[in-house]
């Protein structure tokens, strides 16, 4: 049986991330083989959001609340979800989702998708388009204004 113990789970915190979006994280998926379904353990202390206001094209997500209380903004609303709620985020744009934590104590949720490449996540609040290929050469983030005609640079 492959298991990861939770409460023993080591948060690494990535130094680059502003302030607003310092979350902890914890990915058990490759200790226990883990191929098309995809976990993280965030740590979340307070003021700080798991990352902006996004959907996913390719990925469905669950949200489960471990410890303490998050506020997560939907496109139908904003509300707060307790411990040992599950809230579940659909594709596309119906499944925006943000999680924060706008209580004065660190919270713990537990995230967990299927994992598809390529996949693109938007970003609604600041038009952009993240791709990710499973390369990370070729993945890219960019504005919307950005795009161009389908045949831009392929002139002969």
């Amino acid at each position: 049986m492959r298991r990861v113990k939770l409460d023993d789970a080591q948060i690494e915190y990535d130094s680059r991330d502003p302030d607003g979006f310092r979350a902890g994280m914890f990915r058990p998926g490759s200790r226990v083989g883990a191929e098309k379904t995809g976990a993280t353990l965030y740590e979340l202390p307070p003021g700080q959001s798991i990352c902006p206001y996004h959907y996913e094209y390719g990925e469905e997500e669950w949200l489960i609340v471990l410890d303490g209380e998050v506020t997560v903004r939907t496109p139908d609303e904003t509300a707060a979800v307790a411990p040992m709620e599950l809230v579940f985020f659909p594709v596309g744009p119906s499944g925006a989702h943000e999680v924060r934590n706008d209580t004065s104590s660190t919270v713990r949720v537990l995230m967990f998708s299927n994992v598809v490449y390529p996949t693109a996540t938007a970003y609604p609040d600041s038009g952009k388009v993240g791709v990710y290929t499973g390369d990370k050469s070729e993945d890219g983030m960019f504005e919307r204004s950005s795009n161009v005609d389908y045949f831009h640079g392929e002139g002969r």
